[in-house]
């Protein structure tokens, strides 16, 4: 289902001194992929946050396979795992500029209704949009 790339250089700051980027910095790629994903169907967080809905991750899988390393251009390939319920899931691999796979993962999140803190389902506007 819908495949998004969107690239983007490593930072100092994410890295150690040895050049190499912290672990813990992947989940923030791979949440650039998934909004960027979004962003992509002409959807964004803060257009769901306005209409009353949380999308937190519930589950973060990563297997890192190789270093990023500072100022790397990276790529996150960002993918719909399966049609959205109470639950969207996504897959994602990050390569580097030479095109080796760094590292893969999953996350699951849940829709949320902002004021009752309650699942809730997939709204249509964003399944509608699946189905363009």
């Amino acid at each position: 289902m819908g495949l998004n790339s969107y690239s983007f250089r490593v930072r100092y700051a994410e890295t150690d001194q040895m050049g190499v980027v912290y672990h813990g910095n992947y989940a923030q790629y791979f949440e650039l992929g998934r909004v960027e994903w979004l962003r992509n169907m002409g959807i964004t967080y803060k257009s769901m946050e306005d209409n009353g809905i949380m999308l937190p991750v519930i589950s973060l899988h990563i297997d890192y396979k190789k270093s990023a390393l500072y100022d790397d251009l990276l790529t996150v390939r960002t993918r719909l795992k399966s049609i959205p319920m109470v639950k969207i899931e996504f897959d994602y691999d990050l390569l580097n500029e030479a095109g080796e796979l760094l590292a893969t993962a999953n996350t699951v999140l849940a829709f949320m209704d902002k004021k009752t803190g309650r699942p809730i389902k997939c709204p249509d506007y964003i399944l509608d949009k699946l189905d363009d």
